[in-house]
């Protein structure tokens, strides 16, 4: 059990750990200090929902349905390049100068652009369900495998949430608000262009 529960953490780092759109988006919400624990929890719920519905058969299914790949990939991209603008807008525009005035976005609507973020990006599905789940399932213990991969998620999200927050009086000049939206932005339309290429 234990054995499987370790590969499952180390597994799961590994990948989780990569620079992408989700750790992005919790990190600029954390260093904004805008609902980002959350943030870090709803992350967190989906990682876990999916890495266990990927060990106990959504890999299997996602891996024969090209089709369903595809909606993923499209609506993804499209979704990606929505969430650029929007940061790209925050920082082009004279009152992005004024971030400490902004008015903070409701829960409602920063937990949705989290769903969005995470549950439209085609890499948690490659990654998270097809990826760990095609290896969990391997195991003498998907459970304790899942629950590892799990855990892992836990402990990044927790550790980018509270991090980001205790830099973030650091961090306060308008400034840096402006260049963390710009390499936000430049994120979402890297992988954006990644999948749109890959596709075509």
């Amino acid at each position: 059990m234990w054995q499987s529960y370790t590969r499952g953490v180390m597994v799961a780092i590994g990948l989780i750990m990569a620079i992408g759109v989700q750790n992005a988006f919790v990190l600029a919400q954390s260093l904004r200090r805008e609902h980002h624990l959350a943030v870090a929890g709803l992350c967190i719920l989906c990682d876990a929902l999916l890495i266990t519905a990927g060990v106990f058969g959504l890999a299997t299914l996602l891996a024969q349905s090209p089709v369903l790949l595809g909606v993923a990939r499209w609506g993804g991209a499209a979704f990606l390049l929505w969430y650029a603008s929007q940061a790209l807008r925050r920082a082009l525009h004279p009152e992005a100068l004024h971030a400490g005035e902004a008015a903070p976005r409701s829960l409602k609507a920063v937990l949705l652009t989290t769903l969005g973020v995470t549950l439209l990006n085609p890499h948690v599905y490659l990654d998270t369900v097809l990826l760990i789940g095609s290896l969990g399932a391997q195991q003498p213990e998907p459970g304790a495998f899942a629950l590892g991969a799990s855990t892992a998620s836990m402990l990044w999200f927790g550790a980018l949430a509270l991090g980001g927050a205790w830099l973030a009086p650091w961090l306060s000049r308008p400034l840096v608000w402006r260049l963390i939206d710009v390499a936000v932005a430049l994120m979402m339309l890297f992988v954006a262009w990644h999948l749109v290429a890959n596709r075509l």
